[in-house]
């Protein structure tokens, strides 16, 4: 097999992995952030590919779809999730800050290696920071839905699982 393969099961695993750190009172706000994030990637991704921006030699389901169905549909829907369910909303602006960018950067530098050593994703008309501002927008995308989403349910849910900024 391939390693670009080994690498695709591998991150299947880790992402399922992640997702069992899901508390329980949270998957509420899990599966929201995580199916409205599915709705952007997965138009974004047919986009990029479709304007010749990005192309993904290796991937799933490749004779139905040329975006990567791992990424757009299972993998950065899934770190969202985690993203808004730990989302440091009691901290100051700047931490908040810090922690959208973290979630970037942990996002574009591993896609950096994958273009550059593997086929399963190239920059055509494309750049690492065009990856870290579209995810930074879609990360603050998903949060403001989220919180509108949720608003005045505290009740119903814990208060906890997610606050109004």
């Amino acid at each position: 097999m391939k390693l670009e393969w080994w690498i695709l099961l591998a991150v299947w695993i880790l992402t399922i992995g992640l997702l069992f750190f899901i508390p329980k009172k949270k998957i509420r706000l899990a599966l929201t952030a995580f199916l409205f994030k599915q709705g952007i990637t997965w138009i974004f991704g047919l986009a990029v590919v479709q304007y010749g921006l990005l192309s993904y030699p290796v991937r799933l389901f490749a004779d139905v779809n040329r975006s990567s169905f791992t990424y757009e549909f299972f993998v950065y829907p899934a770190v969202c999730a985690i993203f808004n369910v730990f989302y440091p909303y009691t901290r100051s602006k700047l931490i908040q800050f810090l922690y959208y960018c973290a979630y970037c950067t942990a996002l574009t530098v591993p896609e950096i290696f994958l273009e550059k050593y593997t086929d399963l994703i190239h920059y055509l008309n494309w750049a690492w920071y065009w990856t870290w501002i579209t995810l930074f927008l879609t990360f603050a995308m998903t949060r403001w839905f989220c919180v509108w989403f949720f608003k005045g349910m505290e009740k119903e849910m814990d208060e906890s699982a997610i606050h109004q900024e």
